[in-house]
């Protein structure tokens, strides 16, 4: 048998000639053999080490900062970190930001938030956002030292804090903040351009994102406040022995157990107190139902541990917030009567009355509720993140909120039919060829579906108008809902602007006035907020009767059939009196079919609902608002009434003053 060595000595390479057909063909075939061979898994592949980590700058400092682990006594720093993109040339998102930051009642006197940077302890917002206008992205961090309550000022500790990141990443940086004193663990929101100092995309390594930044922002708490004593680890190590979350001694039980089973025997290198705490914290998910010692020093730890803790305090969390909100209203209630709105358990409708309202989150911003339904409890309610031009929820406004189903919409369907009939093209004209009954308003809503599904890149507008949808639109409609549902699960509708006390004998067509017709379903339960709204109910109902609105027969109210369009004609015509009386301008009335041109003005919230004041040559329109609006406020406008609305076109800037 000839070895290994005669055999190589034997090979011979042939190289083939320039455009060897027969050479590049064989070529090609051992490619393709070696893919399928690798699909096959006959071709062993080593696991690349590379994870993309340390593309950016400050890779080296992340890397080490990792390795280094956290020492003895340093005190612990929790920083959130989100990079956001922004839309160039549209700084909205990031001045609703910087207004969220600087919000009211955020410092330790109650008082707004005041921006500021390296060199300034009032920073100039609007120009922050000027220059990051063309910014392909930012960044935005919260930095929350564990002991930040015993430091009376976070600004140095920021400053030093961005300085020695500014080291790290070998840049100047160009930043923002702002401290809040509104929660138990003072915090700070950084707002980081996306520019290093040569105008360049700064982008900075992940490993430094995730492990640097808060290992800089460890060791300056630490010089500054000093080692924890042991004294403080207990105490803090303590309080977690009870706690109804999951805390850093679950986070080293399940590190330690093997197979779901830990032996509670002296942990490697850990201190007595540890020790402890760890027992003391064994017996306490024991009393849970969460850990059972099955024999002397050895215990079986639940397999969802982590899940079923972080579920008890984020519950945990939300009560605390619901107390704080009803003690801020005034408003007694029973542990009984709490409730949190699950959209996905069976969640579907929920009215009542706004008591609280914030941030569930406040790195992404995604807002909570709290309302005082009309089924006599007190329900906590997710809603999601706001857009640049909605508006938070209004304390004493009453609120509808519905589970937002991911499916396609009706409004879906029409575009795919039309689609489906033109090689996956829609446009409003291709529209009213396929239903000639179709209004404008009806028309313009499907494009301003399509609009929005655009800004999700969903689908796309030709250079004539037309959209390209595809013939998969259907599919994805449905990504896009489910997109949304997980940004915004609920629907929230205003039932009404004013307070529930206000509506009795308010001129105009109430939320009140709606359920005695029975355009809205009942619901209400004879307590709490549900026995104001019966006694509102029969108060209106008395009130409607001396309007000739309603009359008793038999035992029952009867009520007008035009009773709502009444209500409405009336209080416009009174708040038209009023502006015509202030301004010197002539109302008319927007009917429907009709064309309205102008500069819109202002919205005014009426018991009606909300409407948009048109000012004409030397007259004024109310007609029927809409969110968009208000980015053409002073500008002119011009639509089209319709019976559900007015579907609105924006112009160029002119009117009174500009």
């Amino acid at each position: 048998m000839r070895t290994m060595r005669e055999i190589d000595d034997e090979f011979e390479v042939k190289l083939g000639q320039i455009g060897n057909r027969r050479a590049r063909k064989a070529t090609s075939y051992l490619r393709h053999v070696r893919q399928e061979a690798a699909k096959a898994g006959a071709v062993a592949q080593r696991a690349s080490p590379f994870t993309g980590g340390r593309i950016g700058r400050g890779h080296a400092q992340g890397a080490v900062l990792a390795g280094r682990g956290r020492s003895p006594g340093q005190r612990r720093v929790v920083i959130k970190a989100r990079i956001v993109r922004i839309k160039t040339g549209d700084p909205g998102a990031l001045r609703a930001h910087l207004r969220y930051v600087q919000r009211d009642g955020v410092t330790r006197a109650g008082e707004p938030g005041e921006l500021y940077d390296a060199g300034n302890d009032r920073a100039d917002g609007k120009a922050f956002t000027e220059r990051s206008a063309d910014d392909r992205h930012q960044f935005r961090f919260i930095v929350a030292p564990e002991d930040s309550a015993e430091l009376s000022d976070l600004k140095p500790f920021v400053r030093d804090l961005m300085h020695q990141m500014e080291q790290d990443l070998g840049t100047r940086l160009d930043w923002v903040a702002a401290d809040h004193f509104n929660t138990g663990h003072p915090h700070t929101h950084i707002v980081l351009r996306g520019k290093d100092d040569e105008g360049n995309d700064l982008v900075i390594a992940r490993d430094y994102m995730a492990h640097g930044f808060r290992s800089r922002a460890a060791e300056l708490i630490t010089r500054e406040l000093g080692h924890e004593t042991e004294i403080e680890l207990a105490r803090k190590l303590q309080q977690e022995v009870a706690a109804e979350r999951f805390t850093r001694l679950d986070r080293t039980l399940l590190r330690d157990a093997r197979n779901g089973v830990l032996e509670s025997g002296p942990a490697s290198g850990r201190e007595p107190v540890w020790q402890t705490a760890r027992i003391g914290r064994l017996r306490t998910l024991e009393r849970m139902g969460l850990a059972e010692e099955s024999e002397p020093g050895r215990w079986r730890i639940d397999a969802e541990l982590e899940p079923k803790l972080r579920r008890m305090g984020e519950r945990g969390d939300i009560i605390k917030t619901m107390h704080r909100e009803l003690a801020a209203a005034g408003v007694s209630k029973a542990a009984g009567d709490y409730a949190i709105f699950d959209p996905e358990r069976g969640g579907n409708r929920l009215v009542g009355r706004v008591v609280g309202e914030g941030f569930a989150d406040e790195l992404t911003e995604r807002r909570y509720v709290v309302l005082d339904g009309v089924d006599g409890r007190t329900h906590y309610a997710e809603i999601g993140a706001l857009g640049v031009n909605d508006e938070p929820p209004v304390r004493n406004t009453i609120l509808e909120l519905r589970s937002r189903a991911a499916e396609p919409r009706a409004i879906d369907r029409t575009i795919a039919s039309v689609a489906a009939a033109h090689r996956g093209i829609y446009s409003d004209r291709l529209h009213r060829e396929f239903d000639p009954r179709a209004s404008s308003e009806y028309v313009g809503s499907h494009v301003r579906r399509l609009e929005a599904m655009r800004r999700e890149a969903m689908v796309s507008r030709l250079a004539d108008g037309s959209w390209n949808v595809g013939n998969d639109y259907l599919e994805r409609a449905l990504r896009y809902e489910r997109m949304q549902r997980s940004r915004n699960p609920v629907r929230v509708a205003v039932l009404s602007w004013q307070r529930l006390e206000d509506l009795p004998q308010a001129l105009g067509a109430t939320w009140l006035d709606r359920k005695l017709v029975g355009k809205e379903p009942d619901g209400v339960v004879s307590i709490g907020f549900g026995a104001e709204v019966e006694t509102a109910l029969r108060t209106r109902r008395q009130w409607l009767i001396e309007q000739g609105l309603a009359r008793e027969e038999g035992g029952q109210v009867r009520y007008a059939k035009s009773m709502l369009e009444t209500l409405e004609a009336r209080e416009l015509a009174r708040t038209a009196a009023d502006i015509s009386a202030r301004t010197g301008l002539e109302h008319v009335e927007a009917k429907p079919g009709d064309k309205v041109s102008g500069v819109y003005r202002r919205m005014l919230t009426l018991n009606s609902g909300r409407f948009a004041l048109i000012e004409l040559s030397r007259e004024f329109a109310l007609v029927p608002w809409r969110p968009v609006l208000e980015r053409a406020r002073g500008q002119s406008v011009s639509g089209q009434v319709g019976g559900e609305g007015i579907s609105w076109s924006i112009g160029i800037k002119r009117g009174i003053g500009r």
